[in-house]
């Protein structure tokens, strides 16, 4: 597992340290049981702005040739407007703008809504890591087969040519 420092920036968590009865409760409301790499790395720095903020990705999307931008990962919570349970979290996507209920959606990108990142629990097993397009009518990409693999393939968005 990737050490906070390489993968948020110094703006620090969004929410209180997580613990297990936060947890539980997120979970419960949730009605998923969130992968162990998220708790692991949430234990360690509970949410924030990710210091590498993008993700390649097969194909073209709306925000780009080769990738999508990620922003904000969500915290694991309910108290911090951007955490898993707060007033912009997960059910807030689906309810207000339309997304897919297809699992939990955990991190928003450059786009203010119009895309996101989210783990997509319709499958048996871990969740994979999609992203969600709501420009082109919520289309679904898959971005890494598990929650640590994802983490693992986030990058700089400079390395990306700036003209797409």
């Amino acid at each position: 597992m990737l050490e906070p420092a390489t993968v948020f920036d110094t703006s620090g968590p969004l929410e209180g340290p997580l613990t297990d009865e936060v947890l539980r409760e997120v979970e419960v409301r949730l009605g998923r049981i969130l992968p162990t790499a998220y708790v692991d790395l949430a234990r360690r720095h509970n949410g924030g702005s990710l210091a590498r903020d993008a993700h390649p990705t097969p194909g073209r999307t709306s925000w780009a040739k080769d990738h999508v931008g990620v922003y904000t990962l969500a915290a694991i919570g309910r108290t911090a407007s951007f955490s898993l349970c707060g007033a912009l979290g997960s059910a807030f996507w689906i309810t207000e703008w339309g997304y897919p209920d297809i699992g939990i959606y955990i991190a928003d990108c450059p786009s203010a809504g119009h895309d996101m990142v989210a783990l997509d629990y319709r499958s048996p097993g871990q969740p994979t890591v999609v992203h969600v397009d709501q420009e082109w009518n919520y289309q679904i990409t898959i971005l890494a087969p598990d929650f640590e693999t994802f983490l693992a393939g986030l990058i700089d968005e400079s390395e990306y040519d700036g003209d797409d």
